[in-house]
């Protein structure tokens, strides 16, 4: 969504919504207008758009903003409004780009290899604004989601860059490098995105034209129907959106989830270095690792080390977390350990009901802890 469109949504009516749609509409002609069929074929011009969809947008929509748009509003309910605007949009573009796929289209479409270079044929331009658009609105909402939950984004890094892309369009990691993603970046796109990106971004772009296709094939529905009625294209750009908006939501809002608890626990604990090595053998307790669990004990560590300058560097070079040593040193822990017990419960939560090995470590850990 550009500024344009999240101010929009702010005026109820049909008639600034249509309008806000029309101008980007317009703004993503003149883009494509940029583009070479080669572009179009090969997926590069998802490499271009990502760029200019980021680059300057990242800067101006953060916390601030939507802070002094939505001042002590909850994250949920911006979040929920925000997917609703994104999915009305969508089907107000996919009602003005309905005429876009006719027979024509595909036939053209078909036809992109032997195009000049430098023309991209009306009616594939006519689709790729249906496209761009969805595109576009797609991956900065998905930007805006991370935002309010407090998800911390760098995209810098190429592995944000890639979680971003992944939430925004639902794409599995396996679908990505399946496809090969080392291929270079054609030398003549390079320019365009090192305005945004650079380093090891510039690397992982490698693996931007294989979206770009990934994307037009995702259109295949209404490319593939000639003459595709208003009300279907409607439904698909709606549909669509909503469930990439309803997918970075959950995947978002899950992970504020973990970062809170990871906060709370050190807040609360009295013996924060212990903590970290009972959560831990919590956690390996089925000789497995989900991604919550990962992500929790990431934020553990750093929280503890933010919040009690407490730096374990004997845990972080652990292969194999030994029971024995876990027990020895809450043994020699005086005091109350009941926090101990608290975190481990919770621990084992944060992916589900806890597991018959994790409840076996937290009833010796109950009964340890009643000893002390």
């Amino acid at each position: 969504m550009t500024e344009a469109t999240t101010d929009a949504a702010d005026v109820d009516g049909s008639d600034a919504d249509r309008e806000a749609v029309e101008r980007e509409r317009d703004e993503l002609r003149e883009f494509i207008k940029g583009l070479s069929p080669h572009d179009i074929k090969s997926g590069g011009w998802f490499t271009k758009l990502s760029a200019q969809a980021l680059n300057s947008y990242t800067s101006r929509v953060n916390w601030q903003y939507f802070q002094e748009r939505y001042e002590g509003v909850p994250a949920d309910a911006i979040v929920d409004q925000r997917i609703k605007m994104a999915a009305r949009y969508a089907a107000l573009e996919g009602g003005l780009s309905a005429g876009a796929y006719t027979a024509a289209v595909v036939a053209t479409l078909g036809t992109l290899g032997g195009a000049s270079s430098a023309t991209v044929p009306a009616a594939v331009a006519t689709m790729m604004v249906d496209v761009a658009f969805i595109t576009r609105l797609q991956l900065r909402l998905a930007h805006d989601i991370a935002v309010l939950y407090r998800i911390p984004l760098d995209l810098s890094d190429p592995d944000d860059m890639w979680k971003l892309i992944r939430v925004a369009f639902t794409i599995k990691s396996g679908e990505v490098v399946r496809e090969g993603v080392v291929k270079a970046v054609p030398v003549m796109l390079r320019p365009v995105i090192k305005r945004f990106y650079s380093g090891a971004v510039l690397n992982a772009a490698k693996g931007f034209p294989f979206v770009g296709k990934f994307l037009l094939q995702r259109n295949v529905i209404k490319i593939g129907i000639p003459v595709v009625g208003v009300p279907l294209a409607v439904v698909l750009n709606r549909y669509t959106t909503l469930l990439a908006g309803r997918h970075a939501q959950a995947v978002f809002r899950n992970e504020a989830r973990v970062i809170e608890l990871a906060e709370r626990l050190s807040r609360r604990s009295r013996h924060p270095q212990l903590m970290l090595w009972v959560a831990w053998l919590v956690i390996k307790a089925d000789a497995r690792t989900t991604d919550d669990e990962s992500l929790l004990m990431r934020h553990l560590v750093s929280r503890v080390r933010d919040r009690h300058q407490v730096v374990d560097e004997e845990l972080a070079h652990l292969v194999d977390v030994d029971p024995g040593e876990v027990w020895r040193r809450l043994d020699a822990e005086p005091g109350d350990l009941s926090d101990l017990l608290d975190a481990a419960e919770r621990v084992a939560a944060v992916d589900g009901a806890a597991n018959a090995r994790e409840r076996a470590v937290i009833s010796e850990l109950r009964d340890r802890c009643s000893r002390v």
